[in-house]
């Protein structure tokens, strides 16, 4: 008759009988851990290999073993970045291994492009690579010493790479700033400029006097001498004018609105008959004269009267 000890001795041990009664499950799980291992390794590899290139040829066989392709590229902030030197600097396409190329070396390359300031470029899993960038944007050319200068809100120096294609037809729109200190006061005049595009419409360049003021140059030649330090209510008025007597379309030379009562109107030599005839038409008080003078004085209606101060 056995003993007791023999029967314990020939019962299964637990881990057998678990063994046995999970085996299939323990293959599925087996098989999905000797992938992720071997994924692991590959990512491994693959990060090593970016910072060497003597294992480029090895990189490029084993990405082909992996199965996550790119499917989209997305791009946030791009507005004067063009696209195909964008592409061109991330070094792939859709379609191709997202393990492909290294995300470090298309950032530096992204980074040096003449409009960005700063990028990031990350992998989305399984299929997507999102290109996140910051543009150093202009928003004036400079003239400084016969030099043009792309320039940003601080007045800093903006790459331009020649101003070639459709870059350079965009930026033939930008306000033209001359002088001295003109690049650090630009941004004022450039927000001052946009609140009144029927005003910006008609100008072309704006100099910078003495660090102080600015004088704009229109369409046809004409100076508008803007007071120091308040542009914008002075454009605000000059707006008013044109809407009501489209005066930035009249014959004159020089438009004075640098003392806030009045507005001083010089006349174009010979332009007697197209002032007259522009009279005709009836006009409230305030309107800009159209006599035969020189240059006429335009009180603005709601100011006090003026204490005789030659502006400088």
């Amino acid at each position: 008759m056995p003993t007791r000890g023999a029967m314990n001795q020939d019962r299964p041990s637990r881990l057998v009988l678990f063994v046995r009664r999970h085996r299939r499950g323990l293959r599925t799980l087996l098989g999905l851990s000797f992938v992720l291992v071997l994924c692991l390794a590959g990512a491994a590899a693959l990060r090593l290999s970016t910072s060497d290139l003597r294992f480029a040829p090895y990189r490029a066989k084993l990405v082909q073993y992996i199965p996550f392709r790119i499917q989209t590229i997305r791009v946030e902030g791009r507005s004067l970045t063009g696209e195909n030197e964008l592409m061109n600097a991330l070094g792939t396409t859709v379609g191709q291994p997202i393990f492909g190329f290294s995300v470090s070396a298309a950032r530096d390359r992204i980074d040096a492009l003449p409009f960005v300031d700063h990028a990031t470029v990350e992998r989305h899993m399984p299929d997507t690579v999102v290109i996140k960038i910051v543009e150093r944007s202009p928003i004036a050319v400079w003239q400084d010493r016969g030099r043009f200068i792309l320039i940003n809100r601080a007045g800093e120096k903006v790459p331009d790479q020649g101003l070639e294609g459709k870059n350079g037809q965009a930026f033939l729109k930008l306000p033209l700033v001359v002088g001295e200190g003109a690049n650090t006061a630009a941004s004022a005049l450039v927000d001052a400029l946009n609140a009144h595009p029927d005003v910006r419409a008609f100008v072309i360049a704006a100099t910078r006097i003495g660090q102080r003021r600015w004088t704009l140059t229109l369409r046809d030649g004409t100076s508008v001498l803007l007071p120091e330090g308040r542009e914008d209510v002075a454009l605000g008025r000059l707006g008013e004018y044109q809407t009501r007597f489209r005066l930035l379309e009249r014959p004159v030379t020089s438009i004075d609105m640098r003392l806030p009562d009045r507005m001083i109107i010089h006349q174009a030599p010979g332009s007697q008959g197209a002032s007259s005839a522009s009279g005709q038409k009836a006009r409230p008080e305030s309107a800009p004269p159209s006599s035969s003078s020189a240059s006429h004085q335009t009180r603005h209606p709601s100011s006090p009267s003026p204490d005789g101060a030659t502006p400088r």
